[in-house]
């Protein structure tokens, strides 16, 4: 028998039991050895897997679907609320001029104490407005630094990626002087740990693998402890701080048109592109270079966070800047199935926005992953289509002189380098995000709607929607057994949209008052019953009152457990490394699961 099962107008009520149990004890719903079919019980989601995306059958849909989209890259990110902007004291020095454009070396503060170092290309003789360009790089190692050797740049001319044996030993040197030649202001500054960003260590950034006991305290704690990830705090994090802050002291250069502002970056840089275009609105033109698609999502701990990509993926953070105008790229790697799988529906997206033409996706799977010149002119002809630059098409860079190392790093005799790989200032970062945060979170406690919109779009977030959202569910009752003056049915509640199934018993009166009494334990269902399989007294008082009680196994509990005993830690992926959002990025809590659960019984 099925039924339709739903809430009663009249209350419910949710009881938490503290009668310890054994399961032995409840009646069970699934024959001996059989697990729910509950979608949850598959291996978990990780970064290699599949994360396709659904164009919206209409605007007001996306409309939606992107505001929340945004607002869990914000929550994701431990930007809810935004970090106050403090002052960003920039500091300008060792200008060069080259003639066409000069090159000055920068820092400022994305937060107190909190550097951001690059460089900052500026255009000469030019009228006007220019337009400014935001420069992000990926994982190589010391990028805006760097040289190729003469094995490696031989090797890229050979096979068509770079030009010129003197331009083309950097290519991020290569990109910023053919966009200063073109008229734009560029800022390239560091990821952290690079170059001049010496703050914290590749270790804590790009390769952190195990727990630092001495980082998991209640108190001044580090990055990746329990307490970083229950307020939102990652190096993820912190890298899309220094993009707005980046994007901050671009605006903030008087020459800089806020109507013509763009942002590009490859790899690990195309990830900072996506995220800065999807949440920050004065971004006008975006240019994710080798990192959009439905396969690898990025597989660094400066591209994870919790939250981020639970139901969602870099297909969708590409979509949330659409209508406007944004260019793509490919290569031999995890974006080379991009033409087939994930470009078509952005497109539709795009279409769907009225504006078709605006996405353009650049193939080069015969490259391997890369911004190579092929890549780069793709940009330039792109950013100079819409910012109306007047180049001649194609965009074809001119050789140069790349500058040396100690021409560009930042830090001398005069403007002295802060302390590198500083424990003490990554507790101190994290403790001044945490309190401006509570600052003003308590804030907005002030009036209802404001606490609303803070904490309750929030915590929809975080739990992944409310009653509202919870899906179809239905009773599949398997059991039913008179019990004199109350009745016991044993069923399995199915929720159909999820695929998700749990055992409950439901114990109802004759003499039923409309009450319902949801009846939650660790335990289960088992909760409800002695171990001599007799209800609790206090279960026993409840019918006798007329109300109706449900007890139930949530995921984890009871009949889900294969060998009755009870979980001792949360399931995680495969990955070795020791870092919550290599889980939780892709899949919701334990918790949360079952907070979802009780809105099904609900």
């Amino acid at each position: 028998m099925t039924t339709r099962f739903l809430s009663s107008p009249s209350v419910i009520a949710l009881a938490l039991s503290i009668v310890a149990t054994t399961a032995a004890a409840a009646p069970r719903v699934l024959p001996e050895g059989k697990l729910p079919n509950d979608a949850r019980l598959e291996p978990l989601k990780d970064l290699d897997g599949y994360f396709p995306f659904t164009p919206p059958k209409s605007k007001a849909e996306w409309e939606k679907r992107s505001e929340r989209v945004r607002r869990q890259i914000l929550i994701s990110q431990g930007l809810w609320p935004m970090p106050t902007k403090t002052p960003l004291n920039a500091v300008m020095h060792g200008k060069i001029d080259r003639g066409e454009y000069t090159v000055e070396k920068v820092f400022f503060e994305s937060a107190p104490g909190f550097f951001v170092t690059g460089n900052l290309y500026r255009p000469k003789n030019v009228t006007g407005k220019a337009p400014g360009v935001l420069f992000a790089h990926g994982h190589w190692a010391n990028a805006r630094l760097s040289e190729s050797s003469d094995a490696e740049l031989r090797r890229e001319i050979a096979e068509g990626e770079e030009r010129f044996e003197q331009g083309g030993r950097s290519k991020f040197q290569s990109m910023c002087v053919q966009l200063a030649r073109m008229g734009c202001v560029v800022w390239q500054w560091d990821m952290l740990s690079d170059s001049d960003s010496i703050q914290f260590s590749p270790q804590i950034v790009h390769r952190f693998a195990k727990q630092r006991p001495e980082m998991n305290t209640t108190v001044n704690w580090g990055l990746y402890s329990p307490q970083a990830e229950s307020h939102l705090q990652s190096i993820m994090g912190l890298q899309t701080l220094n993009a707005i802050r980046s994007l901050d002291f671009l605006l903030s250069l008087a020459e800089v048109d806020p109507d013509r502002v763009a942002i590009t970056g490859a790899s690990g840089g195309g990830t900072q592109t996506m995220l800065l275009a999807a949440i920050d609105p004065r971004v006008t033109l975006s240019f994710p270079a080798v990192m959009v698609s439905t396969a690898m999502q990025g597989g660094c701990t400066c591209e994870n966070s919790s939250l981020l990509r639970v139901n969602t993926g870099n297909i969708e953070f590409a979509g949330l800047f659409a209508p406007k105008p944004q260019g793509m790229t490919t290569a031999n790697d995890w974006t080379k199935e991009m033409s087939t799988k994930g470009f078509p529906e952005l497109k539709k997206l795009y279409t769907l926005l009225g504006a078709p033409n605006n996405v353009m996706l650049k193939r080069g799977e015969h490259f391997p992953h890369n911004y190579n010149a092929v890549s780069r002119g793709a940009f330039y002809t792109w950013l100079n289509r819409h910012f109306k630059l007047g180049q001649k098409e194609p965009v074809i860079e001119r050789d140069y002189e790349p500058l040396k190392r100690e021409q560009l790093t930042v830090w001398d005799e005069q403007h002295p380098a802060p302390k590198a790989a500083d424990p003490d200032f990554e507790r101190q970062l994290l403790r001044q995000l945490h309190d401006d945060a509570q600052k003003q979170l308590a804030a907005e406690q002030a009036t209802p709607e404001r606490f609303r919109k803070a904490y309750g779009n929030a915590f929809d977030i975080i739990l992944d929607g409310g009653l509202a959202e919870v899906g179809d569910v239905e009773l599949a009752e398997t059991k039913k057994t008179d019990r004199g003056s109350w009745s016991e049915s044993n069923g399995l509640l199915r929720n159909k949209t999820y695929r998700e199934e749990l055992p409950a018993v439901i114990c109802a009166p004759k003499q039923a008052n409309g009450h319902t009494v949801v009846w939650l334990s660790g335990a289960g269902k088992s909760a409800l019953y002695t171990a001599d399989g007799s209800l609790q007294p206090e279960v026993t008082k409840l019918l006798n009152s007329g109300a109706t009680v449900i007890g139930v196994d949530l995921l984890y509990q009871g009949e889900f457990l294969a060998d009755g005993k009870p979980l001792a830690r949360t399931p995680r992926v495969k990955n070795p490394r020791e870092a919550a959002p290599y889980t939780f990025g892709y899949n919701h809590a334990l918790f949360v699961h079952r907070v979802h659960d009780v809105l099904s019984v609900v």
